[in-house]
């Protein structure tokens, strides 16, 4: 009796020791099928009817599929980047002469409510040479045509340029716009960051009333540098915190203001290409604080 509990015994563990190296060379086989699948040379290699040969196949139909879609994504793409290049492209000459136009009407001896509407035309003008050109930029970031390239730079000094940029715009608003110094390092590049950074801050003047203020402050962090643009305006609802950063979004509530709903959608992406992120603080009635991170050196 004893012997055959041990024979079961020794059984048991025979098929315990078999399971477990069959589960091994499974996951071996599967790990490389990933790692092949990674490099794009995945094939399916079994044949049969056994469980691991029909992973394969969905694995292969899935690459395939993926595949497909992946390039029709990036015909998509350069389709639309094709448009919006012709559309800017055809566009310039007639905006331009618009604006230059309107520029001599307004020069003229006009009667009052003749030159309110040179001052409409004008400020359409504008703001669809302001749209045009933001698409443009969107269109880039996304494509890839434009690079974003961070390195280390002084985020003291990003901030302090681009609040000298949006000061004339604070002034003729009367909103009072102030920058805290600090001297703190990340990984940014230059350029775009001043660009993101002074549409929050354009935005920021944008909803703010008159005697309001705008303020910009830098955190350093271990891993993060935050820079804040705070204002005195209206508020944000929290349901649509959430949706400002989308493209051509406008609030209801702002809908008579001028902008075009791509300064937070273009600030978001810029932030996102310097391996930052931008996130918003606000309730109504009590200002906005919106916060772009920027990684530090490592």
């Amino acid at each position: 009796m004893i012997w055959i509990t041990a024979i079961a015994v020794l059984a048991a563990a025979g098929v315990i020791v078999y399971d477990r190296l069959r589960l091994r060379r499974t996951m071996h086989t599967m790990d490389k099928m990933l790692d092949d699948a990674i490099r794009g040379t995945f094939t399916p290699a079994h044949f049969d009817e056994s469980r691991l040969s029909a992973v394969e196949a969905k694995l292969k139909q899935y690459l395939d599929a993926s595949g497909t879609s992946a390039a029709r994504l990036t015909e998509d793409r350069a389709r639309v980047q094709g448009l919006i290049a012709d559309i800017s492209h055809q566009t310039k000459t007639p905006i331009a002469n618009l604006l230059l136009y309107a520029g001599l009407l307004a020069d003229k001896d006009l009667p009052d409510d003749c030159r309110g509407y040179v001052e409409q035309l004008t400020a359409q003008a504008e703001k669809l040479q302001f749209l045009i050109e933001s698409m443009v930029k969107a269109g880039r970031l996304e494509t890839g045509v434009i690079a974003v390239q961070p390195r280390p730079a002084d985020v003291g000094a990003l901030t302090a340029a681009a609040v000298q940029a949006a000061q004339p715009e604070a002034k003729r608003r009367g909103v009072q716009l102030s920058c805290l110094p600090a001297e703190v390092s990340a990984c940014f590049d230059p350029k775009w960051t001043q660009e993101a950074l002074g549409n929050l801050i354009d935005n920021a003047i944008k909803y703010t009333p008159a005697g309001g203020s705008v303020t910009v402050s830098i955190t350093p962090y271990e891993l993060f540098c935050r820079i804040d643009v705070t204002d005195t305006g209206p508020g944000i609802p929290e349901d649509e915190q959430g949706r400002i950063f989308e493209r051509f979004y406008r609030s209801p509530a702002v809908r008579d203001a001028q902008g075009v709903g791509l300064g937070l959608y273009l600030a978001r992406e810029i932030a996102a290409a310097n391996g930052g992120y931008i996130k918003v603080t606000s309730r109504p009635g009590n200002g906005s604080t919106f916060s772009l991170f920027l990684p530090k050196l490592q």
